[in-house]
């Protein structure tokens, strides 16, 4: 197993041949971007030379622990999916951080993310879970969220109930496939909070079997135009959206 190290970087090939004979803190210290992906990584190490990162590859590693990041104050993108990390930790120094991708780790509770008021997209997909288990989400992390995240993918994490995410007011991309949702009523809750959602993939969970199940996601999520990757076509919203004002009115 590989410790990513300052000394790693500079023995690696490509920043061997683009440093040259520039001063080693000169250069990390200019470094902006980091990919170590695929690297059999297992461990973070001090990195704190290299304080300009914005984007730091570290995907299809085997990394356990998030550590050592408190220098990245300017990182915005980090991607950190397919390793083995069980804990969502040591992020609230990222202050600047935009998009962090921690798909297929080993995650039981997406936690930890207090104060990162720029995020704006979160990928927690596909967690290699405890039979049995869901994903949980911190009440806390959730609130500090709710005003910044645009973006969040929670697909195959065997989640039932969504209505807790009703709070994360400005999603307009929303990703739960291959979950365990089969309550419309609570679905539609939180599709009345959320109304600048354009697209959402709800694919092969149980609530896709309801009936009317399409029709009502397009009544209730007004500017919505992809559904489980079908495009929602406005003349048949408003068809839609007409029968169900004639229907209640016949009601009166």
């Amino acid at each position: 197993m590989v410790r990513l190290t300052v000394d790693l970087i500079t023995k690696s090939s490509t920043h061997a041949r683009n440093r040259r004979d520039e001063p080693l803190g000169q250069y990390l210290k200019k470094l902006t971007h980091l990919n170590f992906s695929d690297k059999n990584i297992n461990a973070i190490g001090d990195l704190s030379l290299c304080r300009n990162l914005t984007v730091l590859y570290l995907y299809d590693n085997h990394i356990t622990e998030i550590r050592n990041l408190s220098f990245a104050s300017n990182l915005t993108h980090l991607y950190l999916q397919n390793n083995s990390i069980s804990h969502m930790e040591n992020l609230s120094s990222l202050q600047n951080l935009c998009k962090l991708y921690l798909g297929g780790n080993c995650i039981t509770v997406v936690e930890g993310l207090e104060g990162l008021k720029q995020l704006q997209e979160l990928h927690i997909e596909c967690q290699r879970l405890p039979p049995g288990e869901k994903i949980l989400f911190d009440p806390r992390t959730l609130d500090s969220l709710s005003n910044s995240l645009s973006v969040l993918n929670v697909s195959n994490n065997n989640i039932d109930d969504l209505r807790e995410l009703a709070i994360l007011e400005n999603i307009t991309q929303f990703t739960a496939g291959y979950n365990q949702l089969k309550d419309i009523e609570d679905l539609e809750f939180m599709l009345s909070r959320w109304p600048r959602l354009w697209r959402m993939d709800l694919s092969k969970n149980p609530v896709c079997r309801k009936p009317k199940y399409r029709d009502r996601i397009i009544m209730v999520a007004k500017n919505l135009t992809i559904l489980d990757g079908k495009e929602i076509n406005e003349t048949a919203r408003q068809f839609l959206i007409n029968w169900k004002a004639s229907k209640e009115a016949r009601k009166k």
